[in-house]
């Protein structure tokens, strides 16, 4: 039987390095943005590398990793 990958782990993928490290981006970066600073807002942007101790169970919802 085939494993299947799990839908709404791969739509919280951004990107996934040539190393096999997986890019997310950040929370809160385009709902409710009214009150956030511009700092907040630019901060908030950029996409980061999944931490080693996440990245178990990514693994299990995605299994082509």
């Amino acid at each position: 039987m085939k494993l299947k990958t799990s839908k709404s782990a791969i739509k919280r993928i951004k990107n996934i390095t040539p190393r096999g490290k997986v890019m997310v981006s950040n929370m809160s970066a385009q709902h409710r943005t009214t009150g956030k600073s511009p700092r907040t807002l630019r901060n908030s942007a950029h996409s980061y590398v999944v931490s080693s101790a996440n990245m178990k169970t990514m693994k299990k919802l995605i299994p082509g990793l």
